[in-house]
């Protein structure tokens, strides 16, 4: 049963595409009848598969489908940079991240707006919190996001099980507040930065248990550089709070 403001909150899924073909129906068709009353933004960086054709051809059929044409593939976190703007500039009370290819399971997106309409500033759907867990993963790949999760924890002292979760609902009030348009990072760094700022803005961060599939269509956009980058990323803003630190005792001695 639906939470009785959920009705009320105008939610927007934000979902980036790049060759989706084979699953933009599927989660549009999924999104919508889990909730029925959100708004669903396609950000496609100029398929040329014709993902953002399909995905329009859905909107007239269903409503509630819009999409936002890009002429390039700039990445994941500068389509989400973009899609949350216009997300919120149409209006968004909470704005949700959720990928293309069917690895984030629809049916858990009223829960997520649920946690976020009663008081949570991000709601993540966590794959590490008891009853969370990954589905039909390689063991490499497994090992790399438990391990990545963990030293990003650790570094930079995150109490969050899952800091590079894709599936999360924000409220556009703590997006606004993380400034969140000036996050530079992509991929995974993009969730860790994202999850970073808002926790340094005293933001309310509840994990929610998902079982994670992996893509069974389509091909996946993991790479060697998207893991790199997040490992430099939780150096850089480890020494960017080093300095604050720092700073902060030699202003106040």
């Amino acid at each position: 049963m639906q939470p009785l403001g959920f009705l009320l909150v105008r939610s927007t899924v934000v979902v980036p595409t790049y060759n989706e073909i084979e699953n933009i129906e599927r989660v549009c068709r999924e999104v919508l009848l889990a909730a029925p009353n959100v708004q669903i933004l396609v950000v496609d960086d100029g398929s040329p598969d014709g993902t953002a054709d399909r995905a329009e051809e859905l909107g007239r059929e269903l409503g509630h489908i819009s999409v936002l044409r890009r002429t390039e593939k700039n990445g994941l976190g500068n389509a989400y940079r973009a899609g949350l703007r216009r997300a919120i500039d149409d209006g968004a009370e909470i704005c949700v991240q959720m990928d293309a290819d069917l690895s984030h399971d629809p049916a858990v997106l009223p829960a997520l707006l649920a946690n976020v309409e009663h008081g949570a500033d991000l709601a993540i759907g966590s794959r590490y919190v008891p009853g969370g867990r990954t589905v039909n993963w390689p063991t490499r790949r497994r090992w790399l996001s438990r391990w990545g999760n963990r030293y990003a924890a650790g570094v930079l002292g995150l109490a969050i099980n899952d800091a590079t979760a894709g599936y999360r609902a924000y409220s556009t009030n703590a997006l606004e507040r993380m400034k969140f348009e000036t996050v530079k990072a992509e991929g995974y760094g993009f969730q860790i930065e994202m999850t970073y700022r808002l926790l340094r803005a005293d933001g309310k961060i509840v994990e929610f248990p998902i079982t994670f599939h992996d893509r069974t269509e389509g091909v996946s956009k993991m790479s060697g550089n998207i893991i790199k980058e997040a490992m430099l990323l939780v150096l850089k803003l480890w020494v960017a709070d080093f300095k604050g630190r720092r700073r902060r005792r030699t202003e106040g001695a």
